[in-house]
């Protein structure tokens, strides 16, 4: 996938359709629509499996394109209107990896700062979170920045030992200029080493968000 713009029209809460939102995708962002009706979904998803794996067989592509399917229905009912999966080479041969979700929640507020001021208060009530305001083209937002340490079970890992796994999220809390409504992006990733590249991207993706009226969107871009 190319850089693209992503023009999300369908999303909704609790049956109400929601105001457009556009945003773009850097290079190397594989990703779906899950608010997409459940045969488009499917399609999508099974497509998503294909350009993640392009060099796989057709076994491979029907059983993850199942599970992406499945995960995102999942997701879906959580909320997620959105679903992306980072996945870049690095040059000792390995590859560094995130996860993009975007999710829509009302706000009850129609004034873009006040919705901010209010993300920023409760977020700042977590001391392991690293707050940081944002004025985006798009108005103003909030952002969270969080690490947390897992331990893995030796019976998945390669060496065979019990290790500390250090996923970090960046969440970017970003009110709707069309209606009382909030965008969550939420990026994840376990490859700490490129935290700065993925920041980067994170700020990019944000930073192109808009905010279109239904009367001028367009479609989206088929990637």
């Amino acid at each position: 996938m190319t850089d693209g713009t992503e023009t999300l029209r369908g999303l909704t809460i609790e049956g109400a359709i929601l105001p457009p939102m556009a945003f773009r995708l850097p290079h190397g962002m594989h990703a779906i629509e899950v608010s997409l009706s459940a045969d488009e979904r499917s399609t999508a998803a099974h497509r998503l499996v294909r350009d993640i794996y392009p060099n796989g067989e057709l076994p491979l592509w029907d059983a993850m394109g199942s599970l992406y399917s499945a995960m995102a229905d999942e997701m879906l009912a959580n909320g997620v209107g959105f679903f992306g999966i980072g996945l870049y080479s690095l040059d000792d041969g390995g590859v560094a990896h995130c996860s993009l979700t975007v999710a829509v929640v009302e706000s009850d507020e129609n004034d873009q700062e006040v919705v901010a001021r209010g993300v920023q208060a409760l977020l700042l009530r977590n001391p392991l979170c690293e707050v940081t305001w944002l004025d985006l083209p798009c108005g103003p937002a909030v952002c969270g920045v969080t690490a947390t340490r897992l331990l893995m079970d030796s019976r998945y890992t390669a060496s065979g030992r019990d290790e500390e796994l250090v996923m970090n999220q960046v969440q970017v809390h970003v009110p709707f200029a069309t209606g009382p409504y909030t965008a969550v992006f939420t990026l994840d990733t376990a490859s700490v080493e490129q935290w700065e590249e993925f920041s980067h991207a994170m700020a990019g993706i944000v930073g192109s968000v808009d905010f279109p009226s239904p009367a001028t969107s367009q479609s989206p871009v088929e990637q």
